[in-house]
């Protein structure tokens, strides 16, 4: 029988776990900024996926999670994949790679959102509002003071990174958008945990092949490294994945959506602490600027 102190607790708990959710969340850029300078970004996801693979494919088992039926779905959900992670993952962590401060990058594919519910309308037939025009200029006048506030007189255009580290994070942002349109559209029946499965997997195959052939595969194993590598694959690709399974079943999966807005700037802070990765007041601005954007788009969009 419950008590009201157990029942105090119990919502307490609930409200927490979407803030936990996009904390955890924040940290993989993170780990990127820590791991890479051990391992080439190819080659660093394609162990993390398989790592992350060998955990998850017994939990599928242990919680009777059921697998995607039809080879169909399974194709569809290979393809989401090779998007939302493949794209997505290794454009983020060449990107960063590359040189692109962890901040910069989050607030970059940060912009998901607010792509996701503008090409909603020409490729899902979603009317597009007002409100969501408004946000997408908002955005993208954002983005542009925040990249404005790093160009470099200089031949690398930027100040610590050129145009391939941009290059390598737009694919990202073009990744995890398309990757969410298309998720939308085909795996409504996608079982998340084992869906997840195959989703790395394909994107784990792709990125093992791009190591293979474009990378030179060497590995500094170092404490570093290794801690680093732990915490992605139990904190980020495990514990967050099953927080966000519990949150569904809650229902609360639409706070979880409007915490994500806050990664960008959880990660910049992040950033500056570890790093001293710092933004000037008009990259701060731009930055705000973005943000708002981006809550304009996804709250204006027409059900």
């Amino acid at each position: 029988m419950s008590t009201p102190a157990n029942t105090r607790l119990d919502a307490a708990l609930l409200a927490s776990m979407p803030v936990l959710f996009v904390a955890l969340w924040s940290t993989g850029f993170i780990g990127a900024k820590f791991g890479l300078p051990h391992a080439e970004p190819f080659t660093f996801l394609f162990i993390r996926f398989v790592l992350t693979l060998a955990l998850l494919v017994p939990l599928v088992k242990l919680m009777a999670s059921g697998w995607p039926t039809g080879w169909r779905l399974k194709g569809h959900i290979a393809v989401s994949g090779l998007l939302v992670h493949g794209a997505y993952l290794g454009g983020v962590f060449y990107g960063i790679y590359l040189g692109m401060p962890a901040g910069l990058t989050a607030l970059l594919v940060g912009l998901q959102p607010l792509l996701t519910a503008t090409l909603a309308g020409p490729l899902l037939g979603e009317r597009i509002s007002a409100t969501q025009w408004l946000g997408l200029a908002l955005g993208l006048a954002g983005i542009t003071l925040v990249l404005g506030s790093k160009l470099d007189p200089g031949a690398m255009l930027f100040q610590g990174f050129g145009l391939d580290a941009l290059a390598c994070v737009l694919v990202a942002l073009a990744g995890i958008t398309l990757g969410t349109l298309y998720q939308k559209r085909f795996c409504t029946g996608m079982p998340l945990l084992s869906g997840t499965v195959v989703q790395y997997l394909a994107a784990g195959v792709v990125l093992g092949l791009g190591a293979l052939l474009l990378e030179e595969r060497s590995i500094e194993w170092t404490g570093t490294f290794i801690l680093t590598m732990a915490w992605l694959v139990l904190v980020l690709s495990i514990a967050a994945i099953l927080l966000l399974m519990a949150l569904i079943r809650r229902g609360e999966a639409s706070r979880v959506a409007s915490l994500f807005y806050l990664v960008p700037p959880v990660t910049a802070l992040q950033a500056w602490w570890l790093f001293d990765e710092r933004l000037p007041l008009a990259a701060l601005v731009g930055m705000a600027i973005t943000i708002a954007g981006v809550v304009l788009a996804v709250r204006g969009q027409v059900r």
